[in-house]
């Protein structure tokens, strides 16, 4: 069922009657998230529901668009615009680094919206993007130039702020870091978003035996132990490219999003590790939008899509 917000009063957030709405919705490699908004951005209902990554795009995208047509209904208002926070670098005609679920490279996302919702303008970009935007507009990123979002949920990547913007890249790939050069041996090594990673962090638990998966993991590293120093190892991993990110950026603020950073011992680890070589320390926080960043960025993308009145 879908889920009504509360406003500032504590009190229920109608829903839209007759009134235009925003449809925001997030693709994630572990859930997806939908939201109705009204104009000013604020969420009147939203739902999430399991991606099933392993069943193929197709499946979670048509559930996601079945889920929003309902949510609209139930809203009762035009959708004026739609706003998708989507893992990867999206291009008109597909999708690049967005492995996790199998044919994801091969979606419209913005057509699919446009042809089952008959939503005419339609804006997509990376989930962390998003998520930053989010940050920027609402979040703990209001006032902070520049500033560093930093997504550990199912994979791992950054997205950059400056001057009230989200820098993308010439290609939209900039904090792509999950693809950064990690570990020893011959050249080029592995990637980051295999050593760290809330899907590297699952499988690590499951070869150590630990229940729980990534959360597991955590769990039993609080105490000394294997756990703690396989764990330890990969947020070291982790922490070296942070260092190189806030040294190229100088960043004022760090903002950590996704699952794997509500683990307070992986913050903590990182926080002393950053603390310890970083010339000019910035701020570490968690963001106080909990699982819903992506999707609240979503929602401001279609906000800020909306032409604006002659």
């Amino acid at each position: 069922m879908s889920v009504r917000l509360a406003g500032r009063a504590g009190q229920p957030v109608p829903l839209a009657g007759d009134r235009p709405v925003l449809l925001g919705i997030d693709f994630g490699g572990t859930k997806m998230a939908v939201g109705v908004a009204d104009g000013e951005g604020r969420l009147l209902a939203c739902e999430r529901v399991p991606t099933y990554a392993e069943r193929g795009a197709p499946q979670a995208l048509d559930r996601a668009l079945d889920l929003a047509a309902r949510l609209v209904g139930e809203a009762g208002g035009p959708v004026v615009a739609a706003g998708i926070a989507s893992p990867g670098v999206v291009r008109p005609d597909g999708i690049d680094l967005a492995p996790n679920v199998p044919g994801w490279d091969r979606l419209r996302l913005a057509d699919a919206v446009r042809d089952r919702l008959g939503v005419a303008v339609v804006a997509v970009d990376n989930d962390l993007n998003a998520a930053a935007l989010a940050e920027l507009r609402l979040g703990a990123l209001r006032d902070v130039d520049p500033g560093l979002v930093v997504g550990l949920g199912t994979g791992v990547a950054a997205a950059i702020t400056v001057r009230g913007m989200v820098l993308t890249g010439r290609h939209g790939a900039a904090g792509e870091i999950g693809y950064a050069v990690a570990g020893g041996g011959p050249w080029p090594g592995t990637m980051l978003e295999l050593d760290f990673s809330g899907r590297a962090l699952d499988l690590l638990a499951d070869d150590l035996g630990v229940p729980g998966a990534a959360a597991g993991l955590a769990a039993a590293a609080v105490r000394p132990g294997p756990a703690r120093d396989a764990l330890t190892a990969r947020v070291d991993e982790l922490a070296r490219h942070l260092v190189t990110c806030c040294l190229l950026l100088d960043p004022q603020r760090v903002v950590l999003v996704g699952g794997v950073a509500g683990s307070e011992l992986i913050r903590g680890l990182l926080v002393e590790r950053l603390a310890a070589v970083l010339p000019y320390r910035p701020e570490v926080v968690l963001s106080g939008f909990a699982d819903d960043a992506a999707l609240l960025g979503a929602v401001v993308l279609a906000r800020e899509a909306v032409p604006a009145p002659r």
